[in-house]
């Protein structure tokens, strides 16, 4: 039997890590759950986010998954630790690209734009402690970017509104990079692009999630073989269309599940 990869977020914005996953290994099968009925994530306590991504990874374990990506940044750095801790599959997790930022930064300013739960969390801290020393780190909180891309108002006037109000503190900083910080926030690229000088450079964390995916299958010899013809099934328990509009593949089953 060949078994999935499984994926989760507090909605569709996973989906965004999810492609990445699906491109850099084409023979592996995955089942993405979207919990939206609970989205957004970052607005919770951090006990009803890791009840909740117990309830979402004991989900995927029942469906046989091998490996579980949390591809949401709140998530991650509210339970990831007490999820390795407490079963037995591997578990990839999200956080922000602080690191390359830093890296690449000339103004030595850096904007982050994440959730209130991705930048009070410790990891969060001690992931900026660790890479940004001499970077002065403006972080934003994106509240309410979340709930519109649940809604699939992504190109509204409210959200360039909000975008824009967002943006305009780190621009008078002279940020250069600009991290987003939440799996949702890739969907809203064409627009930043739109409303961003071009000298500043989006970093996300995508590609580098599926390259580490890919690592620790290949440490645990859980890859399938090349000849497999996967399976990509997805699970939501809200609307899906906001869903089948972003995944946009044929060959995804997509469903709407009570839990």
């Amino acid at each position: 039997m060949v078994k999935p990869i499984g994926v989760f977020d507090s909605g569709v914005g996973g989906t965004s890590i999810w492609k990445e996953v699906a491109k850099m290994l084409p023979h592996e099968s995955t089942i993405y759950l979207a919990d939206s009925a609970n989205a957004p994530y970052g607005e919770k306590s951090k006990e009803e986010i890791l009840q909740l991504s117990i309830k979402n990874t004991e989900f995927l374990l029942n469906q046989g998954c091998k490996l579980i990506v949390v591809a949401c940044n709140t998530a991650t750095t509210n339970a990831i630790d007490y999820l390795r801790e407490h079963f037995q599959v591997p578990f990839i997790g999200i956080e922000p690209a602080i690191k390359p930022a830093a890296l690449q930064t000339q103004t030595k300013k850096v904007g982050i734009l994440a959730t209130k739960g991705t930048l009070s969390s410790s990891l969060f801290s001690n992931t900026s402690k660790l890479y940004a020393e001499g970077i002065t780190v403006l972080e934003q909180e994106g509240k309410g970017l979340v709930k519109l891309i649940e809604s699939g108002d992504i190109k509204s006037e409210e959200m360039k509104t909000l975008l824009n109000q967002f943006l305009e503190p780190m621009l008078e900083q002279n940020i250069d990079c600009l991290v987003l910080g939440c799996t949702h926030y890739p969907y809203l690229i064409p627009i930043l692009r739109e409303l961003l000088p071009p000298n500043i450079t989006i970093i996300d964390s995508g590609e580098a999630v599926a390259r580490q995916t890919k690592a620790v299958l290949e440490q645990n010899n859980l890859m399938t073989q090349e000849n497999n013809a996967p399976s990509h099934i997805f699970y939501s328990n809200k609307d899906v269309a906001v869903l089948e509009q972003l995944v946009n593949s044929p060959s995804a089953q997509i469903s709407y599940l009570d839990f």
